[in-house]
């Protein structure tokens, strides 16, 4: 089993940046493939970046691409997601999400386990 604790969110002003941790517990052997998705009220879940670790490439979505970065510290079993230059389309619940094997990054049913999600908020 792996348990996933995301953290860093909160509220800060369009054009400001945040990063956010999600630390891996458990088995963290079984988190090979890692992503982060977010989900605003009333949209679907979207992907936003993801990492395989077992290659070390990235994958980002179009939005994302310029202003967020993807990175996992192994020693500290953490996945980071470092944005910049937020919008307020950025407010969201930003979850983290694991999958032992390899997924379709943006495809939220291709991960196995999941947090409980961070909100961030983006205000002018």
């Amino acid at each position: 089993q792996v348990e996933l604790v995301e953290s860093g969110g909160g509220s800060v002003q369009t054009g400001g940046s945040l990063r956010l941790s999600c630390v891996v517990s458990g088995n963290s052997a079984s988190a090979n493939f890692m992503g982060w998705f977010r989900q605003a009220p009333g949209k679907e879940r979207e992907g936003v970046g993801a990492v395989d670790l077992r290659i070390n490439s990235t994958y980002y979505a179009e939005f994302a691409k310029g202003r967020f970065t993807v990175s996992h510290d192994g020693a500290k079993n953490t996945l980071y997601l470092q944005m910049n230059s937020l919008k307020s389309e950025d407010t969201a619940m930003y979850y983290c999400a694991a999958n032992r094997g390899i997924a379709r990054w943006r495809d939220r049913y291709d991960y196995e386990f999941w947090g409980q999600g961070t909100q961030v908020t983006v205000s002018s």
